[in-house]
């Protein structure tokens, strides 16, 4: 007996003093490459490390596309274990290159869709943890000091009235810009489309290089209106920044999402992670106010603030397209860079083509002139042209021509004949809208 007493006491106190294991069975390091801000992760990051003892988790911050292209360029030697972004077509590119890990995580109450969109990958390579939706944002004090309209459409944008009132990032340096500028070009089609996107980008103020830019300057006032993924308006209202944010009719709500990187370092804990992003406590913390992202779980909602969106009870006006990211896809680069090309290098000469145009229909809403109105139309048709067609930006030829690491001739060719074009298109629309203003009288 004896014995026994000691032999129970010796195995309590070993108990005390033995290093505690993770939970799961999971530890060590779990490297995350993702464009999220420190306002996002940061919850994760310490939730995920209290409910698995001896886990870290290592925030890599990257946009998202050169998060794609560091995972390219060091998949022999990998040693980043998830990769975690909005825009998923940016996966689909991961996927189709077999930089992906299937995995289909033990969640439970999450439907297989959001609208009309699946949250996951039928093949497990990627998982969907919450939702976004995009939209414009504004400063409501900038809009009544400037006597500014509320905007509700992307086209709303181009008028004249928002001229040096509007701001985006370049969708070159930020996936879900990349992706807004993508939901346009399908919703609208690739002619009428980029009529809208140069439309908004002629009334630009700047074109910022991180995502997280826009907002800032929504929320400090330096700037009225921002192209923006719904949470980051909706985490500055939760902030009490004074923002609106609207849904135009042409969008779509996808699922933000989350996989595991081929050859991940850390599998175990990666999956882990993931699972911890879809248990109810991961999207409870959806909710915070510095986050405030749609959960993909109807459940959690009952836990969300009034008034809060909800996709799934129809409160945001759910939209109808369906985004395909195989068009997506094939496109991605050449979208990108038609934008860096025709807009981004060319923004200058954009805005004083834009400018002039507006200021002539400011004059003919006074007083109309069919001239006038005439040559406007061809100012407004230079603008939008394109230098190539939708067939084109998928083909071989040109999309080709982006498909290695670091483009080449070919792609730097194409590049430079865009912005030539691009330069003589908008220098003669604004000798147009000089003509017209002559018109016009």
């Amino acid at each position: 007996m004896l014995r026994r007493r000691a032999f129970a006491a010796l195995a309590a106190a070993t108990a005390v003093t033995r290093p505690a294991r993770a939970q799961g069975g999971v530890s060590g390091k779990v490297t995350v490459v993702t464009s999220f801000s420190n306002d996002v992760t940061g919850p994760f990051k310490r939730a995920f490390e209290a409910a698995h003892p001896g886990t870290t988790l290592d925030v890599q911050n990257r946009n998202t596309t050169a998060g794609v292209r560091f995972l390219q360029e060091t998949r022999s030697n990998n040693a980043v274990d998830l990769f975690w972004a909005s825009a998923p077509d940016a996966f689909e590119v991961l996927k189709r290159a077999g930089l992906l890990e299937a995995y289909k995580p033990r969640a439970e109450g999450i439907p297989e869709r959001i609208g009309p969109y699946p949250i996951n990958d039928p093949e497990g390579y990627v998982t969907g943890f919450a939702a976004s939706g995009y939209g414009i944002m504004w400063n409501e004090r900038y809009m009544r000091a400037n006597r500014l309209p509320e905007p509700k459409e992307w086209a709303d944008l181009a008028r004249p009235a928002y001229h040096d009132h509007v701001i985006i990032t370049a969708p070159s340096r930020s996936g879900t810009t990349h992706l807004t500028i993508e939901t346009i070009l399908q919703g609208e089609g690739w002619e009428k489309g980029w009529g809208t996107i140069k439309g908004f980008s002629g009334n630009l103020r700047q074109i910022t290089e991180r995502s997280f830019g826009v907002p800032d300057a929504v929320n400090s006032g330096q700037v009225g209106i921002g192209i923006v993924i719904d949470f980051f308006a909706f985490s500055a209202q939760g902030a009490g920044f004074p923002v609106k944010f609207v849904y135009p009719s042409v969008t779509t709500v996808v699922p933000a999402n989350i996989g595991i990187v081929k050859n991940a370092p850390n599998l175990p804990a990666a999956k882990a992670f993931i699972d911890f992003l879809l248990s109810p406590r991961g999207q409870e913390i959806l909710l915070e106010p510095t986050i405030r992202r749609l959960p993909v779980n109807p459940a959690t909602y009952a836990k969300a603030p009034a008034g809060y969106p909800n996709p799934f009870t129809g409160s945001i006006g759910m939209p109808s397209l369906q985004f395909d990211v195989g068009v997506s896809e094939k496109r991605y680069p050449v979208v990108d860079a038609l934008y860096d090309q025709c807009i981004g290098t060319n923004l200058e000469g954009l805005k004083r083509a834009t400018k002039a145009i507006g200021d002539v229909e400011i004059r003919l809403a006074r007083r109309d002139n069919a001239a006038a109105r005439a040559l406007l139309a061809e100012a407004r048709a230079l603008i939008d042209a394109m230098p190539v067609t939708v067939q084109e930006a998928a083909s071989d030829e040109v999309a080709g021509a982006f498909a290695g690491r670091g483009g080449g001739p070919r792609q730097a060719e194409l590049e430079q004949r865009w912005a030539g074009f691009a330069r003589e298109k908008y220098q003669a629309a604004a000798a147009r809208a000089a003509d017209a203003a002559k018109a016009a009288g």
